[in-house]
C-alpha cells in the first residue's frame, strides 16, 4: 500500500513540469481531439467536485482530462492512474500540467466509474485555489 502512495506521489511530482502550451485550452470546448466526458460514458455533464470533463479518448484510461467550471473557464487537469499500471510499476513520461500554473494538487483512490472501471487514482492538478475549487462541489 505505502509503495502504492509513493508511486502516485512521484508520479504526481513529474506530471506537473511539463507544459500542454495550447492556450485555447484555457476556454470549454477544448477543441484539439477533446470530446466531452458526458458524451462518451454515462456520466452527468457537471460532476461535483471536478466540474465539467473532456478528454481525447486515444489517451484512456490515464488522460489528461482538463475539468472546466460552469463558466467555461479551464479549472484542472486530471489524470486517472489505473492501480494495476502502479503495481506494475508501468512508467507515465511526458505527461502534461496543462496551460497555467498550478495551484495545488488532490490525489484520492476511486474504485471505478464509467469511463475507468478500474480501480485508480485520481490526480488533479488545480489550476485554482482550494477556495476556488470547492465551489465546484
Amino acid at each position: 500500500m505505502l509503495k502504492r502512495a509513493v508511486a502516485a506521489a512521484v508520479l504526481a511530482a513529474s506530471i506537473a513540469m511539463p507544459a500542454f502550451g495550447a492556450g485555447t485550452l484555457t476556454k470549454e470546448p477544448p477543441g484539439h481531439g477533446y470530446k466531452k466526458v458526458s458524451g462518451l460514458v454515462k456520466l452527468p455533464e457537471f460532476l461535483p467536485g471536478l466540474g465539467k470533463l473532456y478528454v481525447k479518448p486515444p489517451t484512456l484510461p490515464a488522460g489528461p482530462f482538463l475539468a472546466y467550471d460552469r463558466s467555461g473557464k479551464l479549472v484542472s487537469t486530471i489524470y486517472m492512474i489505473p492501480i494495476k499500471d502502479l503495481d506494475e510499476h508501468k512508467a507515465f513520461e511526458e505527461l502534461a500540467s496543462g496551460p497555467k500554473k498550478v495551484d495545488h494538487v488532490d490525489m484520492y483512490y476511486n474504485a471505478g466509474h464509467p469511463g475507468v472501471e478500474v480501480p485508480h487514482y485520481h490526480i488533479v492538478l488545480w489550476y485554482v485555489s482550494e477556495k476556488e475549487a470547492n465551489k465546484l462541489k
